[in-house]
């Protein structure tokens, strides 16, 4: 059975990238635009993996994962941040929000699904 990767970002060009790598590369993929999306999804499909940009209207990332932690259907779901992040205090909030890890933008789109197996991998052995 294929894991399922939630992605959210409010960049359709970007939703599509990630969406057609990662199908390609056998994942099952759920789309949201905003944080709030990003929260119904989970607690509705429970993926195995969210790709979680930062800033993004209606809800950011950083509000969305504070969510997801705090709520006992969610709190197990791994979460990487999607963020061009500059300083070590912007990925030290990741890590404070609950986020397990995150992936620098812009992102090499080659690299993106071995990023992902090699998280889930690390996880299950967990």
């Amino acid at each position: 059975m294929p894991h399922t990767i939630l992605v959210v970002d409010d960049n359709d060009q970007n939703r599509v990238l990630f969406h057609d790598v990662l199908v390609i590369s056998g994942f099952d993929v759920l789309l949201a635009e905003n944080g709030e999306e990003a929260v119904h999804l989970a607690r509705e499909h429970h993926p195995d993996l969210i790709l979680m940009d930062i800033q993004m209207p209606v809800m950011n990332g950083l509000d969305a994962g504070k969510l997801l932690r705090s709520d006992p259907r969610t709190k197990d779901i791994g979460i990487l941040a999607l963020s061009c992040a500059t300083t070590i205090d912007d990925k030290d909030d990741f890590f404070a929000t609950g986020f397990d890890g995150y992936i620098d933008k812009p992102i090499d789109i080659r690299m993106l699904p071995n990023t992902i197996i090699k998280y889930l991998a690390s996880v299950n052995r967990k």
